[in-house]
C-alpha cells in the first residue's frame, strides 16, 4: 500500500493525517490556487454582521475566528455555512463554496486551531465548538436558519450542534462525517494486543480523540441522537472502500464505518443517506458534483 493511501486511511479515521496532512498530496497543488484566491478577496475591513464578500476576522470570547463568505443573498434561500474537518482549514472546501455561490450566500470558517484562526486558549469540548459556531451564525445569518454542510468532523460539530439550536438550523449535509461513537468503534475493532500498523491506529485515534489535535478538541463517544426536528439531512458516505486497505482490520473498519453514516439518520424523519460511489473520505474533492447537487437539494428543501 503506497504511503498516500495509507495517510488518507489515517486521516479518516483520525479526522486528522497523523502520518500525512490533512488532505492527500494529490490534492494540495489545487488548494495552493485557492489559498490565493481567498487571500487577494480579503482586503477590505469588515466590521461584525456587515454583509461582506471575502475574509474578515471575527472576534470570538476572545480570540479571532476566520471567515469567508461568497455570493449574494437570495430572498427566501438560506445561508450556506460550510465546515471542514479536523486538521483542515476552510481552503479545503473553497471549491465547493464558489461553485455554491453561483446560486446562493455561503460561508465558511477555521474553528479554533484551524487554517488562519487563532489556537485554543485551552481545551475545547463539543459544545466549545458549537458555541464558536452560534458566533459564526450570528455574524453570518442573523435573521433566519443556515444550511450547515460538515465534513468528516465538521459534520459531526455541525450534527451534535442542530438538535439544542433548531433556530439556527434550516438544513444539515454531512459529508462522510464522523461517528457518533467513532473511538469505541475503532477500539472494539482493533484490539489493546494488535501490533503493527492495527496498533498505531488504535493508539493515534485514541490520542487525538483524548485532545492531542490542532484544536485541542475532547471527543467523547456518545450512542445518543438526538432528534433535530424535520429538518431536512442529507448524509453522504464514502463509496471507495480505501480502509480496507488497513491490514487485517480493514474490512472491518469499514462495516462499523458505514454504521456509524447510519446513525445520523436518526437526526431527522426527513434524512436521506447515499453513498458517493467514486469517492475516498474527501467527497467534495472527488466527487464535487455529488457534494453541489446534494446541498442545492438541502437548500431547497428548506427554503420549502
Amino acid at each position: 500500500m503506497s504511503r498516500i493511501v495509507r495517510a488518507t486511511a489515517l486521516t479518516a479515521l483520525c479526522c486528522l493525517g497523523l502520518t500525512g496532512c490533512g488532505v492527500a498530496s494529490d490534492v494540495e497543488e489545487g488548494l495552493g490556487e485557492v489559498r490565493e484566491d481567498l487571500e487577494s478577496a480579503a482586503d477590505e475591513v469588515m466590521t461584525d454582521g456587515e454583509l461582506f464578500t471575502g475574509s474578515k476576522t471575527l472576534t470570538v470570547d476572545g480570540g479571532s475566528v476566520h471567515v469567508s463568505c461568497s455570493g449574494a443573498p437570495a430572498d427566501g434561500r438560506p445561508v450556506i455555512v460550510l465546515m471542514a474537518g479536523m486538521g483542515d482549514g476552510l481552503d479545503t472546501m473553497a471549491d465547493l463554496q464558489r461553485t455554491l455561490a453561483e446560486d446562493d450566500r455561503v460561508c465558511s470558517y477555521d474553528r479554533f486551531g484551524e487554517g488562519e484562526s487563532d489556537p485554543p486558549s485551552g481545551p475545547q469540548t463539543i459544545a466549545d465548538s458549537g458555541e464558536t459556531l452560534t458566533a459564526v451564525l450570528d455574524d453570518v445569518s442573523p435573521d433566519a436558519p443556515a444550511v450547515l454542510v460538515g465534513h468528516s468532523l465538521g459534520g459531526l460539530i455541525a450534527a451534535r450542534y442542530a438538535p439544542d439550536h433548531p433556530e439556527r438550523v434550516g438544513g444539515l449535509v454531512l459529508l462522510d462525517a464522523t461517528s457518533p461513537t467513532m473511538l469505541d468503534d475503532i477500539t472494539g475493532v482493533i484490539p489493546e494486543s494488535a501490533t503493527g500498523e492495527g496498533a498505531e491506529v488504535r493508539a493515534q485515534n485514541i490520542a487525538v480523540f483524548e485532545g492531542e489535535n490542532p484544536e485541542n478538541l475532547v471527543i467523547e463517544s456518545d450512542p445518543l441522537v438526538r432528534p433535530a426536528g424535520d429538518v431536512p439531512v442529507e448524509v453522504v458516505r464514502h463509496g471507495v472502500p480505501y480502509l480496507g486497505e488497513i491490514a487485517e482490520y480493514g474490512d472491518e473498519l469499514e462495516r462499523v464505518w458505514a454504521e456509524g453514516q447510519e446513525k445520523w439518520l436518526e437526526l431527522s424523519e426527513q434524512s436521506r443517506l447515499t453513498t458517493a460511489s467514486e469517492s475516498g473520505h474527501y467527497i467534495h474533492v472527488d466527487q464535487p458534483g455529488v457534494a453541489v447537487e446534494t446541498v442545492r437539494s438541502v437548500v431547497e428543501r428548506a427554503a420549502g
